[in-house]
Protein backbone atom coordinates (compact mmCIF):
# COMPACT_ATOMS: atom_id res chain seq x y z
CA UNK A 1 0.00 0.00 0.00
CA UNK A 2 1.25 3.43 -0.99
CA UNK A 3 0.45 6.81 -0.02
CA UNK A 4 -1.05 9.20 -2.16
CA UNK A 5 -0.19 12.45 -2.54
CA UNK A 6 -2.32 15.68 -2.47
CA UNK A 7 -1.88 19.77 -2.43
CA UNK A 8 -0.53 21.33 0.46
CA UNK A 9 -0.38 18.11 2.48
CA UNK A 10 -3.63 17.23 2.25
CA UNK A 11 -4.50 13.50 1.83
CA UNK A 12 -0.82 12.52 2.16
CA UNK A 13 -1.52 9.79 4.27
CA UNK A 14 -3.94 8.21 1.80
CA UNK A 15 -3.78 4.84 0.84
CA UNK A 16 -4.15 3.85 -2.56
CA UNK A 17 -6.81 0.44 -3.65
CA UNK A 18 -5.06 -2.39 -4.39
CA UNK A 19 -6.84 -3.45 -7.00
CA UNK A 20 -5.63 -6.50 -8.69
CA UNK A 21 -3.66 -7.07 -5.78
CA UNK A 22 -5.09 -7.43 -2.07
CA UNK A 23 -8.48 -5.59 -2.59
CA UNK A 24 -11.10 -7.10 -1.10
CA UNK A 25 -12.37 -7.74 -4.73
CA UNK A 26 -9.87 -9.95 -4.86
CA UNK A 27 -10.75 -12.42 -2.08
CA UNK A 28 -12.98 -14.88 -4.13
CA UNK A 29 -11.11 -15.43 -6.91
CA UNK A 30 -8.30 -16.27 -4.23
CA UNK A 31 -10.53 -18.28 -2.77
CA UNK A 32 -11.47 -19.93 -6.36
CA UNK A 33 -7.91 -20.68 -7.03
CA UNK A 34 -7.01 -22.17 -3.69
CA UNK A 35 -10.69 -24.38 -4.37
CA UNK A 36 -9.18 -25.08 -7.88
CA UNK A 37 -11.38 -23.46 -9.94
CA UNK A 38 -10.29 -22.74 -13.31
CA UNK A 39 -9.30 -19.50 -14.75
CA UNK A 40 -12.28 -19.98 -17.45
CA UNK A 41 -14.44 -19.12 -14.43
CA UNK A 42 -12.47 -16.70 -12.89
CA UNK A 43 -9.70 -15.33 -15.23
CA UNK A 44 -8.60 -12.37 -13.52
CA UNK A 45 -7.08 -13.99 -10.20
CA UNK A 46 -5.01 -10.99 -8.23
CA UNK A 47 -1.39 -11.09 -7.86
CA UNK A 48 -0.53 -10.39 -4.36
CA UNK A 49 -2.68 -12.61 -2.62
CA UNK A 50 -2.58 -16.49 -2.75
CA UNK A 51 -4.43 -18.55 -0.10
CA UNK A 52 -3.71 -22.47 1.06
CA UNK A 53 -5.88 -25.11 -1.75
CA UNK A 54 -8.71 -26.47 0.72
CA UNK A 55 -11.92 -28.45 -0.30
CA UNK A 56 -13.80 -25.68 1.03
CA UNK A 57 -13.55 -21.85 2.30
CA UNK A 58 -15.36 -20.21 5.41
CA UNK A 59 -15.06 -16.55 4.34
CA UNK A 60 -16.20 -14.34 7.41
CA UNK A 61 -16.87 -10.61 6.94
CA UNK A 62 -16.35 -8.20 9.50
CA UNK A 63 -18.11 -5.28 9.08
CA UNK A 64 -15.81 -2.14 10.36
CA UNK A 65 -13.10 -4.04 11.61
CA UNK A 66 -9.96 -2.44 10.15
CA UNK A 67 -6.38 -3.89 10.36
CA UNK A 68 -5.43 -0.87 12.33
CA UNK A 69 -8.27 -1.11 14.62
CA UNK A 70 -7.39 -4.79 14.96
CA UNK A 71 -3.51 -4.39 15.74
CA UNK A 72 -4.18 -1.58 18.26
CA UNK A 73 -6.80 -2.88 20.30
CA UNK A 74 -5.65 -6.63 19.72
CA UNK A 75 -5.45 -7.31 23.48
CA UNK A 76 -9.73 -7.84 22.92
CA UNK A 77 -9.08 -9.96 20.27
CA UNK A 78 -6.60 -12.40 20.90
CA UNK A 79 -7.52 -15.45 18.78
CA UNK A 80 -7.52 -12.86 15.72
CA UNK A 81 -4.56 -10.81 16.97
CA UNK A 82 -2.59 -14.28 16.13
CA UNK A 83 -4.02 -14.47 12.78
CA UNK A 84 -3.08 -11.19 12.16
CA UNK A 85 0.47 -11.62 13.35
CA UNK A 86 1.14 -14.06 10.07
CA UNK A 87 -0.76 -11.76 7.96
CA UNK A 88 -0.25 -9.00 5.44
CA UNK A 89 -3.23 -6.38 5.62
CA UNK A 90 -5.34 -5.70 2.20
CA UNK A 91 -7.34 -2.65 1.25
CA UNK A 92 -10.84 -1.50 1.28
CA UNK A 93 -11.90 0.06 -2.52
CA UNK A 94 -12.71 3.44 -2.56
CA UNK A 95 -15.09 4.85 -1.35
CA UNK A 96 -14.46 2.81 1.96
CA UNK A 97 -17.62 1.77 2.91
CA UNK A 98 -20.24 -1.06 3.30
CA UNK A 99 -22.24 -1.27 0.21
CA UNK A 100 -19.18 -0.52 -1.97
CA UNK A 101 -17.36 -3.03 -0.36
CA UNK A 102 -19.83 -5.95 -0.16
CA UNK A 103 -20.43 -5.56 -4.02
CA UNK A 104 -16.58 -5.41 -4.52
CA UNK A 105 -16.38 -8.82 -2.19
CA UNK A 106 -19.20 -10.37 -4.27
CA UNK A 107 -18.70 -9.50 -7.90
CA UNK A 108 -14.65 -9.00 -7.90
CA UNK A 109 -15.01 -5.78 -9.42
CA UNK A 110 -13.92 -2.43 -9.46
CA UNK A 111 -16.84 0.27 -7.99
CA UNK A 112 -16.42 2.16 -10.87
CA UNK A 113 -17.30 -1.52 -13.03
CA UNK A 114 -19.93 -2.27 -10.47
CA UNK A 115 -21.27 1.06 -9.72
CA UNK A 116 -22.28 0.71 -6.47
CA UNK A 117 -20.05 3.94 -5.71
CA UNK A 118 -20.80 5.13 -2.30
CA UNK A 119 -23.67 5.23 0.72
CA UNK A 120 -25.37 7.47 -1.71
CA UNK A 121 -25.11 8.37 -5.59
CA UNK A 122 -26.80 10.10 -8.01
CA UNK A 123 -29.30 8.33 -9.91
CA UNK A 124 -28.26 9.25 -13.49
CA UNK A 125 -30.68 11.72 -15.12
CA UNK A 126 -32.35 12.44 -12.04
CA UNK A 127 -31.98 14.63 -8.77
CA UNK A 128 -32.51 11.73 -6.48
CA UNK A 129 -29.91 9.62 -4.72
CA UNK A 130 -29.90 5.51 -4.25
CA UNK A 131 -28.79 4.58 -1.26
CA UNK A 132 -27.87 0.69 -1.73
CA UNK A 133 -28.43 -0.14 2.02
CA UNK A 134 -31.66 0.51 1.70
CA UNK A 135 -32.11 0.66 -1.56
CA UNK A 136 -35.36 2.33 -3.79
CA UNK A 137 -38.06 0.49 -5.32
CA UNK A 138 -37.93 2.26 -8.46
CA UNK A 139 -34.53 0.58 -9.88
CA UNK A 140 -33.46 -2.38 -11.14
CA UNK A 141 -30.59 -3.94 -8.52
CA UNK A 142 -29.71 -6.21 -11.87
CA UNK A 143 -29.83 -3.00 -13.90
CA UNK A 144 -27.89 -1.11 -11.53
CA UNK A 145 -25.67 -4.04 -11.28
CA UNK A 146 -25.63 -5.82 -14.66
CA UNK A 147 -22.06 -7.91 -14.12
CA UNK A 148 -22.61 -11.65 -13.07
CA UNK A 149 -21.53 -11.94 -9.18
CA UNK A 150 -18.82 -14.24 -8.52
CA UNK A 151 -20.76 -16.48 -6.72
CA UNK A 152 -22.86 -17.04 -9.58
CA UNK A 153 -19.77 -18.04 -11.25
CA UNK A 154 -18.42 -20.37 -8.83
CA UNK A 155 -22.14 -21.87 -8.67
CA UNK A 156 -22.58 -22.66 -12.15
CA UNK A 157 -19.06 -24.14 -11.80
CA UNK A 158 -19.85 -26.89 -9.89
CA UNK A 159 -18.97 -25.13 -6.41
CA UNK A 160 -21.42 -25.12 -3.59
CA UNK A 161 -21.86 -21.39 -2.62
CA UNK A 162 -23.89 -20.22 0.89
CA UNK A 163 -24.39 -16.75 2.40
CA UNK A 164 -24.90 -16.82 5.73
CA UNK A 165 -27.16 -13.23 6.73
CA UNK A 166 -29.63 -11.99 8.65
CA UNK A 167 -33.26 -13.11 7.03
CA UNK A 168 -34.21 -9.51 6.57
CA UNK A 169 -31.46 -9.09 3.95
CA UNK A 170 -32.54 -12.61 2.08
CA UNK A 171 -34.21 -10.54 -1.03
CA UNK A 172 -32.88 -6.57 -0.39
CA UNK A 173 -31.53 -5.09 -3.23
CA UNK A 174 -27.75 -5.26 -2.37
CA UNK A 175 -28.02 -8.63 -2.27
CA UNK A 176 -29.38 -9.24 -5.70
CA UNK A 177 -26.93 -6.71 -6.83
CA UNK A 178 -23.93 -7.72 -5.13
CA UNK A 179 -24.37 -11.89 -3.81
CA UNK A 180 -26.95 -13.10 -6.12
CA UNK A 181 -26.02 -16.45 -7.07
CA UNK A 182 -25.61 -18.04 -3.49
CA UNK A 183 -27.58 -20.27 -1.68
CA UNK A 184 -29.41 -17.93 1.11
CA UNK A 185 -29.34 -19.32 5.02
CA UNK A 186 -31.11 -16.80 7.29
CA UNK A 187 -29.22 -16.45 10.76
CA UNK A 188 -29.78 -13.95 13.13
CA UNK A 189 -28.23 -14.66 15.77
CA UNK A 190 -23.98 -15.98 16.61
CA UNK A 191 -25.20 -19.61 17.36
CA UNK A 192 -27.57 -19.74 14.39
CA UNK A 193 -24.43 -18.77 12.40
CA UNK A 194 -22.39 -20.98 13.72
CA UNK A 195 -24.63 -23.74 12.74
CA UNK A 196 -25.63 -22.62 9.18
CA UNK A 197 -22.18 -22.16 8.20
CA UNK A 198 -20.85 -25.49 9.87
CA UNK A 199 -23.60 -27.53 8.14
CA UNK A 200 -22.90 -25.70 4.55
CA UNK A 201 -18.83 -25.81 4.82
CA UNK A 202 -18.92 -29.97 5.49
CA UNK A 203 -20.28 -29.96 1.44
CA UNK A 204 -16.96 -29.77 -1.11
CA UNK A 205 -16.18 -28.10 -2.70
CA UNK A 206 -17.73 -25.21 -1.29
CA UNK A 207 -17.63 -21.54 -0.25
CA UNK A 208 -19.36 -20.22 2.65
CA UNK A 209 -20.05 -16.33 3.06
CA UNK A 210 -21.28 -15.38 6.60
CA UNK A 211 -21.20 -11.35 7.51
CA UNK A 212 -21.37 -10.04 10.88
CA UNK A 213 -22.39 -6.10 11.35
CA UNK A 214 -22.69 -5.32 14.99
CA UNK A 215 -19.08 -4.07 15.62
CA UNK A 216 -19.53 -1.77 12.68
CA UNK A 217 -23.19 -0.21 14.19
CA UNK A 218 -21.23 -0.47 17.78
CA UNK A 219 -18.56 1.76 16.27
CA UNK A 220 -20.89 3.98 14.38
CA UNK A 221 -22.97 4.71 17.50
CA UNK A 222 -20.12 4.79 20.55
CA UNK A 223 -16.70 5.15 18.35
CA UNK A 224 -14.04 3.14 18.28
CA UNK A 225 -11.85 1.91 21.31
CA UNK A 226 -15.12 2.95 23.78
CA UNK A 227 -16.14 0.09 26.18
CA UNK A 228 -19.02 -0.93 24.09
CA UNK A 229 -17.12 -1.45 20.87
CA UNK A 230 -14.41 -3.24 22.96
CA UNK A 231 -16.66 -5.58 24.26
CA UNK A 232 -18.10 -6.39 20.67
CA UNK A 233 -14.83 -6.94 19.83
CA UNK A 234 -14.45 -9.50 21.75
CA UNK A 235 -17.62 -10.98 21.09
CA UNK A 236 -16.62 -11.53 17.52
CA UNK A 237 -13.15 -13.01 18.53
CA UNK A 238 -14.66 -15.62 20.35
CA UNK A 239 -17.38 -15.98 17.58
CA UNK A 240 -14.14 -16.43 14.92
CA UNK A 241 -12.53 -18.98 17.03
CA UNK A 242 -15.84 -20.68 17.82
CA UNK A 243 -16.89 -21.05 13.68
CA UNK A 244 -12.87 -22.31 13.69
CA UNK A 245 -13.29 -24.98 16.33
CA UNK A 246 -16.55 -26.25 14.47
CA UNK A 247 -15.25 -26.39 11.63
CA UNK A 248 -12.38 -29.35 9.87
CA UNK A 249 -9.45 -28.68 9.92
CA UNK A 250 -9.23 -29.57 6.14
CA UNK A 251 -11.59 -26.75 6.17
CA UNK A 252 -10.16 -23.07 5.93
CA UNK A 253 -11.40 -20.19 7.90
CA UNK A 254 -10.99 -16.43 5.96
CA UNK A 255 -11.40 -13.34 8.06
CA UNK A 256 -11.95 -10.06 6.29
CA UNK A 257 -13.75 -6.89 6.59
CA UNK A 258 -14.93 -4.30 4.64
CA UNK A 259 -13.56 -1.44 6.18
CA UNK A 260 -11.79 0.34 9.12
CA UNK A 261 -13.24 3.46 11.10
CA UNK A 262 -12.09 6.72 12.73
CA UNK A 263 -13.70 8.73 15.50
CA UNK A 264 -15.15 11.99 15.01
CA UNK A 265 -16.45 14.54 17.14
CA UNK A 266 -18.73 17.91 16.67
CA UNK A 267 -15.67 20.14 16.60
CA UNK A 268 -14.03 18.35 13.56
CA UNK A 269 -17.45 18.48 11.67
CA UNK A 270 -17.57 20.85 9.00
CA UNK A 271 -21.74 21.40 8.16
CA UNK A 272 -22.40 22.81 4.73
CA UNK A 273 -25.49 24.63 5.79
CA UNK A 274 -23.19 27.14 7.80
CA UNK A 275 -21.33 27.53 4.50
CA UNK A 276 -23.22 29.10 1.72
CA UNK A 277 -20.06 28.81 -0.12
CA UNK A 278 -19.94 25.28 -0.29
CA UNK A 279 -23.74 24.76 -2.16
CA UNK A 280 -23.02 27.49 -4.43
CA UNK A 281 -23.27 25.20 -7.98
CA UNK A 282 -23.72 22.19 -6.14
CA UNK A 283 -27.47 20.71 -7.06
CA UNK A 284 -27.16 17.52 -5.31
CA UNK A 285 -25.08 16.40 -1.73
CA UNK A 286 -24.07 12.82 -2.31
CA UNK A 287 -21.76 10.20 -0.93
CA UNK A 288 -21.29 10.12 3.06
CA UNK A 289 -19.47 12.27 5.32
CA UNK A 290 -16.11 11.41 5.19
CA UNK A 291 -16.35 10.72 1.18
CA UNK A 292 -19.06 13.54 -0.65
CA UNK A 293 -19.65 13.10 -4.44
CA UNK A 294 -21.17 16.41 -5.76
CA UNK A 295 -23.25 16.91 -8.12
CA UNK A 296 -22.94 20.37 -9.90
CA UNK A 297 -24.77 22.89 -11.88
CA UNK A 298 -23.50 22.65 -15.58
CA UNK A 299 -20.08 24.73 -15.85
CA UNK A 300 -20.03 25.16 -12.02
CA UNK A 301 -17.39 22.51 -11.35
CA UNK A 302 -14.60 24.90 -11.08
CA UNK A 303 -15.61 27.08 -8.55
CA UNK A 304 -16.84 24.29 -6.83
CA UNK A 305 -13.77 22.97 -6.31
CA UNK A 306 -12.35 26.45 -5.66
CA UNK A 307 -14.60 27.13 -2.81
CA UNK A 308 -14.14 24.24 -1.20
CA UNK A 309 -10.30 23.70 -1.14
CA UNK A 310 -10.58 27.27 0.24
CA UNK A 311 -13.05 26.06 3.09
CA UNK A 312 -11.86 22.78 3.82
CA UNK A 313 -8.08 23.40 2.97
CA UNK A 314 -5.82 20.52 4.43
CA UNK A 315 -8.89 19.03 6.10
CA UNK A 316 -9.92 17.03 2.41
CA UNK A 317 -8.71 16.31 -0.34
CA UNK A 318 -11.10 18.40 -3.40
CA UNK A 319 -11.14 16.54 -6.76
CA UNK A 320 -13.00 16.55 -10.09
CA UNK A 321 -14.15 13.28 -11.24
CA UNK A 322 -11.53 13.19 -13.69
CA UNK A 323 -8.56 13.45 -11.15
CA UNK A 324 -10.18 11.16 -8.78
CA UNK A 325 -10.34 8.57 -11.96
CA UNK A 326 -6.91 9.34 -12.93
CA UNK A 327 -5.62 8.52 -9.50
CA UNK A 328 -7.40 4.86 -9.92
CA UNK A 329 -9.48 5.31 -6.95
CA UNK A 330 -12.81 3.82 -8.65
CA UNK A 331 -10.94 1.53 -11.00
CA UNK A 332 -11.86 0.95 -14.18
CA UNK A 333 -15.02 3.09 -14.75
CA UNK A 334 -17.66 2.44 -17.23
CA UNK A 335 -19.64 4.86 -19.04
CA UNK A 336 -22.28 3.59 -17.22
CA UNK A 337 -20.80 4.47 -13.78
CA UNK A 338 -19.12 7.72 -14.66
CA UNK A 339 -22.42 9.53 -14.03
CA UNK A 340 -22.83 8.26 -10.85
CA UNK A 341 -19.76 9.62 -9.45
CA UNK A 342 -19.70 12.99 -8.35
CA UNK A 343 -18.71 15.80 -10.61
CA UNK A 344 -16.60 16.44 -7.58
CA UNK A 345 -15.01 14.49 -5.18
CA UNK A 346 -14.21 15.33 -1.87
CA UNK A 347 -12.42 12.89 0.77
CA UNK A 348 -11.56 13.85 4.23
CA UNK A 349 -8.38 13.66 5.98
CA UNK A 350 -7.84 13.79 9.56
CA UNK A 351 -11.04 12.97 11.77
CA UNK A 352 -12.83 15.57 9.31
CA UNK A 353 -16.72 15.13 8.67
CA UNK A 354 -18.66 17.18 6.31
CA UNK A 355 -22.07 17.28 7.26
CA UNK A 356 -25.46 18.29 6.50
CA UNK A 357 -27.76 18.46 9.23
CA UNK A 358 -30.85 19.76 7.04
CA UNK A 359 -30.07 16.62 4.91
CA UNK A 360 -28.52 14.30 6.66
CA UNK A 361 -29.53 14.72 10.28
CA UNK A 362 -28.43 10.86 11.69
CA UNK A 363 -24.74 11.41 10.17
CA UNK A 364 -24.37 14.47 12.94
CA UNK A 365 -24.78 11.94 15.78
CA UNK A 366 -22.46 9.48 14.59
CA UNK A 367 -18.93 8.46 16.32
CA UNK A 368 -17.55 6.39 14.35
CA UNK A 369 -17.31 7.21 10.34
CA UNK A 370 -15.77 5.76 7.06
CA UNK A 371 -15.42 6.30 3.36
CA UNK A 372 -12.59 8.00 3.18
CA UNK A 373 -8.90 6.93 2.07
CA UNK A 374 -6.86 6.86 5.30
CA UNK A 375 -4.85 4.09 6.24
CA UNK A 376 -7.08 3.50 9.11
CA UNK A 377 -10.32 3.40 6.85
CA UNK A 378 -8.65 1.78 4.28
CA UNK A 379 -6.55 -0.99 5.36
CA UNK A 380 -8.44 -4.34 6.00
CA UNK A 381 -7.40 -8.00 7.60
CA UNK A 382 -6.91 -10.98 5.44
CA UNK A 383 -6.44 -13.25 8.10
CA UNK A 384 -6.34 -17.05 7.61
CA UNK A 385 -7.16 -19.74 10.06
Amino acid sequence: MSAVPGPSGAGQDFVEPAYGSRSLGDVVPAVARALGVGRDVVPDLPTGLLLPDAPSYVVLLVDGLGSELLLRYGHAAPYLSALMAASEAGTAGVPSTTATSLTSLGTGLTPGTHGLVGFSSRIPGTDRLLYPLKWDDQVDPLVWQPHPTLFSRLSAAGVIVSSVNKREYATSGLTRAAHRGAEYVGADLAGERVAAVTAAASRHPSLTYVYDADLDRTGHKHGVASTPWLQQLATIDAEAEQIRDALPPSVRLLVVADHGMVDTSPAAQVDVDDHPELTAGVVLLGGEARLRHLYCADGAVPDVVASWTATLGERALVLTREEALARGWFGPTTDAVRPRLGDVVVACTGSTAVVSRSRFSYETSMVGLHGSLTSAEMSIPILVG
